[in-house]
Protein backbone atom coordinates (compact mmCIF):
# COMPACT_ATOMS: atom_id res chain seq x y z
CA UNK A 1 0.00 0.00 0.00
CA UNK A 2 2.78 2.27 0.67
CA UNK A 3 4.97 1.62 -2.16
CA UNK A 4 1.60 2.55 -4.70
CA UNK A 5 1.05 5.54 -2.77
CA UNK A 6 4.37 6.14 -3.45
CA UNK A 7 3.79 5.51 -7.43
CA UNK A 8 1.17 7.62 -7.10
CA UNK A 9 2.96 10.34 -5.76
CA UNK A 10 5.88 9.99 -8.68
CA UNK A 11 2.87 10.21 -11.23
CA UNK A 12 1.41 13.18 -10.01
CA UNK A 13 4.47 14.81 -9.87
CA UNK A 14 5.32 13.99 -13.68
CA UNK A 15 1.91 15.02 -14.22
CA UNK A 16 2.93 18.75 -12.73
CA UNK A 17 5.92 18.68 -14.36
CA UNK A 18 4.00 17.38 -17.30
CA UNK A 19 1.71 20.47 -16.95
CA UNK A 20 4.29 23.11 -16.01
CA UNK A 21 5.77 22.17 -19.63
CA UNK A 22 2.52 22.55 -21.26
CA UNK A 23 1.59 25.96 -20.35
CA UNK A 24 5.14 27.21 -20.52
CA UNK A 25 5.18 26.26 -24.17
CA UNK A 26 2.27 27.13 -24.91
CA UNK A 27 3.55 31.36 -23.49
CA UNK A 28 6.91 30.80 -25.29
CA UNK A 29 4.83 29.68 -28.63
CA UNK A 30 2.77 32.73 -28.09
CA UNK A 31 5.57 34.77 -27.04
CA UNK A 32 8.29 34.13 -29.94
CA UNK A 33 8.64 36.10 -33.21
CA UNK A 34 9.95 33.14 -35.40
CA UNK A 35 7.22 30.73 -37.26
CA UNK A 36 9.70 27.96 -37.20
CA UNK A 37 9.90 28.22 -33.18
CA UNK A 38 5.97 28.77 -32.68
CA UNK A 39 5.29 25.63 -34.10
CA UNK A 40 7.70 23.95 -32.18
CA UNK A 41 6.74 25.29 -29.30
CA UNK A 42 2.96 24.56 -29.98
CA UNK A 43 4.23 20.98 -31.05
CA UNK A 44 6.00 20.75 -27.65
CA UNK A 45 2.98 21.77 -25.43
CA UNK A 46 0.57 19.17 -27.03
CA UNK A 47 3.20 16.63 -26.38
CA UNK A 48 3.16 16.95 -22.55
CA UNK A 49 -0.75 17.46 -22.78
CA UNK A 50 -0.69 13.86 -24.43
CA UNK A 51 2.06 12.67 -21.97
CA UNK A 52 0.06 14.13 -19.24
CA UNK A 53 -3.18 12.25 -19.97
CA UNK A 54 -1.37 9.02 -20.59
CA UNK A 55 -0.29 8.95 -16.48
CA UNK A 56 -3.25 10.61 -15.61
CA UNK A 57 -4.58 6.91 -17.26
CA UNK A 58 -2.07 5.31 -15.33
CA UNK A 59 -2.86 7.14 -11.86
CA UNK A 60 -6.04 6.06 -12.10
CA UNK A 61 -5.12 2.05 -12.72
CA UNK A 62 -3.48 2.32 -9.46
CA UNK A 63 -6.45 3.94 -8.15
CA UNK A 64 -6.18 7.38 -7.47
CA UNK A 65 -9.44 8.86 -8.02
CA UNK A 66 -7.96 12.30 -8.91
CA UNK A 67 -4.95 12.22 -10.53
CA UNK A 68 -3.15 16.00 -10.53
CA UNK A 69 -4.59 18.34 -13.18
CA UNK A 70 -2.62 21.40 -12.17
CA UNK A 71 0.71 23.10 -12.66
CA UNK A 72 3.00 23.40 -9.62
CA UNK A 73 3.62 26.40 -8.03
CA UNK A 74 7.12 26.53 -9.02
CA UNK A 75 5.89 26.18 -12.76
CA UNK A 76 3.78 29.16 -12.12
CA UNK A 77 6.34 30.98 -11.02
CA UNK A 78 7.89 30.02 -13.99
CA UNK A 79 5.26 30.96 -16.63
CA UNK A 80 5.46 34.29 -14.52
CA UNK A 81 9.36 34.17 -15.16
CA UNK A 82 8.78 33.64 -19.05
CA UNK A 83 6.23 36.62 -19.44
CA UNK A 84 8.19 38.71 -17.52
CA UNK A 85 10.95 37.86 -19.32
CA UNK A 86 9.57 38.42 -23.03
CA UNK A 87 8.03 41.87 -21.90
CA UNK A 88 10.61 43.20 -20.65
CA UNK A 89 13.04 42.21 -23.80
CA UNK A 90 9.93 41.99 -26.00
CA UNK A 91 9.32 39.03 -27.09
CA UNK A 92 13.51 38.00 -27.84
CA UNK A 93 13.43 34.95 -28.57
CA UNK A 94 17.40 33.74 -27.58
CA UNK A 95 15.91 34.99 -23.80
CA UNK A 96 12.29 32.81 -24.38
CA UNK A 97 14.50 29.95 -25.61
CA UNK A 98 16.82 30.16 -22.34
CA UNK A 99 13.57 29.72 -20.11
CA UNK A 100 12.42 27.08 -22.25
CA UNK A 101 16.01 25.23 -21.60
CA UNK A 102 15.49 26.54 -18.08
CA UNK A 103 12.39 24.81 -17.50
CA UNK A 104 13.49 21.43 -19.53
CA UNK A 105 15.99 21.03 -17.09
CA UNK A 106 13.82 21.04 -14.68
CA UNK A 107 11.46 18.40 -16.65
CA UNK A 108 14.25 15.88 -17.53
CA UNK A 109 15.86 16.21 -13.92
CA UNK A 110 11.88 15.04 -12.59
CA UNK A 111 11.97 12.20 -15.50
CA UNK A 112 15.05 11.24 -14.01
CA UNK A 113 14.46 10.81 -10.29
CA UNK A 114 11.19 8.92 -11.75
CA UNK A 115 12.99 6.22 -12.72
CA UNK A 116 14.79 5.58 -9.96
CA UNK A 117 11.93 4.92 -8.44
CA UNK A 118 10.52 1.19 -8.35
CA UNK A 119 7.83 1.64 -11.12
CA UNK A 120 5.91 -1.53 -12.42
CA UNK A 121 6.94 -2.73 -16.05
CA UNK A 122 4.36 -1.12 -18.12
CA UNK A 123 4.63 1.96 -15.95
CA UNK A 124 7.97 2.57 -16.37
CA UNK A 125 8.12 1.73 -20.27
CA UNK A 126 5.95 4.57 -20.37
CA UNK A 127 7.92 6.77 -17.74
CA UNK A 128 11.07 5.92 -19.86
CA UNK A 129 9.59 6.24 -23.44
CA UNK A 130 8.27 9.70 -22.27
CA UNK A 131 11.69 10.40 -20.82
CA UNK A 132 13.55 10.15 -24.28
CA UNK A 133 11.20 12.21 -25.73
CA UNK A 134 11.50 14.75 -23.36
CA UNK A 135 14.95 14.66 -23.30
CA UNK A 136 15.17 14.94 -27.16
CA UNK A 137 12.79 17.84 -26.65
CA UNK A 138 15.55 19.56 -24.07
CA UNK A 139 18.90 18.72 -26.28
CA UNK A 140 16.77 20.46 -29.61
CA UNK A 141 15.86 23.47 -27.36
CA UNK A 142 19.26 23.86 -26.16
CA UNK A 143 21.03 23.78 -29.39
CA UNK A 144 18.36 26.66 -30.96
CA UNK A 145 19.30 28.07 -27.58
CA UNK A 146 23.48 28.10 -28.26
CA UNK A 147 21.88 28.93 -31.82
CA UNK A 148 20.52 32.37 -31.29
CA UNK A 149 23.35 33.25 -28.73
CA UNK A 150 25.83 33.21 -32.03
CA UNK A 151 23.86 35.21 -34.21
Amino acid sequence: MAQQKEIISTINSLIETLKDGQEGFKQAAEGVKDPNLKSLFREYSQQRSRFASELQTEARSFGETEPEKSSSVAGAMHRAWINIKSAVTSGDDGAILSECERGEDSAVNEYEKAMEDNLSSPLREIVSRQYSEIKSAHDRVKQLRDAAKQS
